[in-house]
């Protein structure tokens, strides 16, 4: 076993989309509250402020990736166009 995997078998990447990676973190409990309350500011959760520092971060130092992909836009995704307001058969 490799130290990259855990065990489980690979998920298979969504469509058109590759798989993230699932990391354990330990961080000292102060430095969460403080990243939470941040994350909180800017409408983040904790784990895509994470991602967001960390991009940041390999960008300023010249070592992001050019293939890593964009961060996921933030909010609910889109309903399916077939999916209407939550409005029952009207009649």
């Amino acid at each position: 076993m490799s130290p990259d995997t855990d065990g489980e078998p690979e998920q298979p990447a969504k469509a058109g989309r590759q798989a993230r990676k699932q990391v354990l973190l330990r961080l000292d409990p102060q430095v969460y509250d403080a990243l939470a309350r941040w994350a909180g500011e800017e409408l983040r959760s904790a784990n895509a402020q994470i991602e967001f520092l960390l991009r940041r971060a390999l960008g300023e130092a010249g070592r992001l990736p050019g293939g890593a992909g964009p961060i996921p836009p933030r909010g609910r995704p889109p309903k399916p166009p077939d999916q209407g307001a939550g409005r029952g058969p009207q009649g």
